[in-house]
Order: structure tokens, then sequence, then C-alpha cells
């Protein structure tokens, strides 16, 4: 039939112009929300990445592992005996290590007074120890043990340190009643008693003795008063006598 037949369609790119200028403000102020949207979140992403990143480099491998056990302030004790007893495996991650753990064990060292343990990035450990001061020197079987201010034997020597007093102790610790005695009345000594003392020996809490040189004995009787104790036997020492009993500070006597 003249007239029909299938009409052949195509289609055609419209020129922008097509679109009113609105229309395409409004799509683009809409792409631009959408982006804004989106920005917080993706920032968001990277910076959870980057955290994880991190926290896996820190914990979860050996880049910053330990490399080095530094041992700071040790006199008596040798540093192979600190990083002994702080247990650190080399190339354990850095924040991983447990620093109350490692003082812990640094502490159980019998010359260890205090420990400070801190870490030194990137890849050491750092050990401050604070050893005892000994005050006096116990006569014990082998040798002489020395005791810090606290009463704690932490040490034994073949010869007591030049200068060290002995105190003659059945059994020094620091829950001994005895050795609290003697740490009261050493604590409390004059420089011209310290100078000249010996040893101190305390058999019990009321028999206090101090041995000075050139055989002279102070009668200290318990370790009360020990202050005013202290200034009466300075004074009696510069006379002439062997024996000094201050045990009453107020009524003493002379031998």
């Amino acid at each position: 039939m003249a007239g029909s037949g299938t009409r052949n369609w195509r289609l055609v790119r419209a020129d922008t112009d097509a679109v009113p200028p609105s229309a395409r403000r409004f799509m683009a102020r809409a792409r631009q929300r959408k982006l804004r949207a989106a920005l917080p979140w993706l920032i968001g992403a990277g910076v959870l990445l980057a955290a994880g990143a991190l926290a896996w480099l820190f914990y979860g491998t050996s880049v910053l592992g330990v490399r080095s056990v530094d041992v700071v302030g040790a006199q008596t004790l040798d540093p192979e005996q600190v990083r002994a007893a702080a247990a650190v495996p080399a190339d354990q991650p850095l924040a991983r290590v447990d620093l109350d753990q490692v003082e812990a064990r640094v502490r159980g060292l019998a010359p260890v007074d205090k420990v400070t343990v801190t870490r030194s990035w990137p890849s050491a450990l750092r050990v401050e120890v604070v050893e005892r001061v000994p005050v006096a020197a116990v006569p014990v079987q082998g040798g002489f043990a020395l005791i810090d201010d606290a009463g704690v034997p932490y040490r034994t020597v073949a010869e007591p340190p030049a200068g060290l007093p002995l105190a003659r102790l059945a059994t020094p610790g620091s829950a001994d009643p005895n050795t609290a005695s003697a740490l009261i009345v050493l604590a409390s000594l004059s420089d011209d008693l310290r100078e000249q003392l010996v040893a101190i020996a305390v058999p019990s809490p009321v028999a206090i003795q101090l041995e000075l040189s050139k055989g002279r004995v102070v009668v200290w009787g318990d370790d009360t008063q020990s202050d005013e104790k202290s200034k009466v036997a300075t004074a009696l020492i510069k006379r002439k006598g062997t024996k000094f009993d201050v045990s009453a500070p107020r009524i003493v006597t002379i031998r």
C-alpha cells in the first residue's frame, strides 16, 4: 500500500543547548552535594586504613622491634645480668613490651633497689637501675652480708668495703627487730661517732652496744632517744675511759 511501510528511526545526540541552563545548574549542584556527602566517609576510610597500617607496623611486625636493651646505673651488677633478668626477646615489637613485667623481673635481682623501664624509639629498651647502698656489713658464714637502709641483705662479699661498720646480727633482714633497731641507731650517729665506729652489736633490741676504735664501748640500751644518746656519746668519748653508758642519756657513766 502506498504510503505504508516501516519508519527508520535514528538517535541524535542532543546539543547541550537543548538542556536549559537552570537544569544544568541543578544537576551540577546535585553532583556537588553527593561529593560533599561522600567526602567525610572517604576521609574516614583513609584515616582508618592509615591507622590500621600504623598499628600493624607497630604491633604486628619486627620493623620496630627490640634491637637492644640499654642498661643504665649498674654498679656492682653486670649489665648482662640485668638483660638476662629483663628477658625481652630480640625483635619483639617494642610497642608490645610489657614494661611493668620487665621492671618486676629486674627488681627481682637482690642488689636492685629501684628500676625504671622505658621505650627508646625506634628499637631500644632503656633499663635504669638504682642499686642498694650498704649501711653495714653483717658477719656471716663465708664472708659478710651487705645490708641497706631497709635492712635487706643483698650481697655477700669476702671483705667488707672500707669504712663500712659491722653489724653483729643473728638473723639480718627487713623483718628482724634487731636489724630494725640497728638501723635506727646507725641513722642517729654523729660524724664523730661514725668515724670511730667499728661495729654495732644487737643481741636484742634492748641491749645495743657500739664498738669503737681503741677497744672502747658505748652501751646504748634500746633504740629510743637515739638522737639524744648520740649527742651525749659524742661528748663523752672525748674523755678518758673505755666504756660509756648512755642507755639513760641524762644519767651517764664512764669507766
